[in-house]
C-alpha cells in the first residue's frame, strides 16, 4: 500500500520516518509529497495535502506540521472512504479528511507506536508516533495502535476569504519556487478581466504567454485558485509578497 509523507522537516528527519515504516512494512511504497512546507505553517500544509491526496489510489497519508509536538494535542487517525490520514490534531488533515468523507476518528496510542522505535521523543512524533501508525495502517492493522477518539477535532478552513462586490481579501497560501503567489481564492469567485493589486492593474489571463515577458498577470492555476505571477519573473520578488500574507485585490 502507498504511504505518503508531507512535512515541514526538510532534510534528515523524513529518511528516519521511512526507515520506521519499512521496519513494519518492508513492502510499503513510500511517496514524498513534500518536506518543504514552511516551518510551522499548518495552513500551507493543509492546502497542499488537500490538493495532493486525491491523485493517489487508496493510500495512507502522514502529514506532520506540528508546532505542538510533545504537548497536549492528540495524534489522530482519520479513517475515510478511500484514504487514511495521520496527523496531529491541529487542522492540517481536517480539510482532506472531510473532503474524502470521514468514517471514523481514532486517537493514536503513543505507548503502542513507540514500541516500534523503542522510544518516545517529545520532539519527533513523526518518527515515534505517526510513522509506526501509518505503517500499521498500510498492512491493515490500524486498530492495533489506536483507540476511539471522542474529543474535539480542530477544524481548519483553507478557503477562508472575503468577497464584497469587487473587493476581495484573501491569503497567499504559498509562494512557489518560480515566485508565483498562490492564493486561496477559488476560481468560482474570480469574475473579471482585470484586477488591481498594490495600485497595479493586472490582466486575468489563461496562460503566461498571454502577456509580454516581465509583465504581471493573474490566472487560475492548477490548484483551481487565483495565482499572481510575472511572466519569466517573480511576482513575490517584484511586489514583496510572502506566504501567509493577507492581501486585498479589486476585481474590475
Amino acid at each position: 500500500m502507498i504511504v505518503t509523507l508531507l512535512t515541514d522537516f526538510g532534510e534528515f528527519y523524513p529518511g528516519v520516518m521511512k526507515g520506521v515504516i519499512l521496519k513494519v512494512n518492508p513492502k510499503a511504497t513510500i511517496v514524498d509529497i513534500t518536506h518543504s512546507i514552511e516551518p510551522q505553517n499548518i495552513l500551507q500544509g493543509a492546502f497542499l495535502l488537500y490538493h495532493s491526496y486525491r491523485f493517489f489510489p487508496n493510500a495512507v497519508h502522514i502529514a506532520v506540521v506540528d508546532p505542538g509536538v510533545g504537548g497536549e494535542r492528540e495524534a489522530l487517525a482519520f479513517e475515510c472512504r478511500n484514504h487514511i490520514f495521520m496527523a496531529p490534531n491541529n487542522g492540517i488533515a481536517y480539510p482532506s479528511a472531510v473532503d474524502d468523507g470521514v468514517k471514523s476518528v481514532w486517537r493514536i496510542d503513543e505507548d503502542k507506536t513507540s514500541k516500534v522505535t523503542g522510544e518516545l521523543s517529545n520532539t519527533f512524533h513523526g518518527r515515534d508516533v505517526f510513522a509506526p501508525a501509518g505503517a500499521y495502517a498500510s498492512i491493515g492493522l490500524l486498530k492495533e495502535v489506536v483507540e476511539p477518539y471522542y474529543g474535539e477535532i480542530v477544524e481548519l478552513e483553507i478557503f477562508d476569504y472575503n468577497v464584497e462586490g469587487g473587493n476581495v481579501r484573501c491569503r497567499v497560501v504559498f509562494v512557489d519556487r518560480f515566485g508565483n503567489a498562490v492564493t486561496n481564492l477559488r476560481a468560482k469567485d474570480v469574475d473579471c478581466r482585470f484586477l488591481i493589486f498594490d495600485g497595479v492593474k493586472i490582466p486575468v489571463v489563461r496562460c503566461y504567454e498571454d502577456v509580454e515577458r516581465g509583465e504581471p498577470l493573474a490566472l487560475i492555476g492548477s490548484f483551481g485558485t487565483l495565482e499572481l505571477s510575472v511572466r519569466d519573473g517573480s511576482f513575490a520578488g517584484e511586489f514583496g509578497v510572502k506566504s501567509n500574507d493577507e492581501i486585498e485585490i479589486q476585481m474590475i
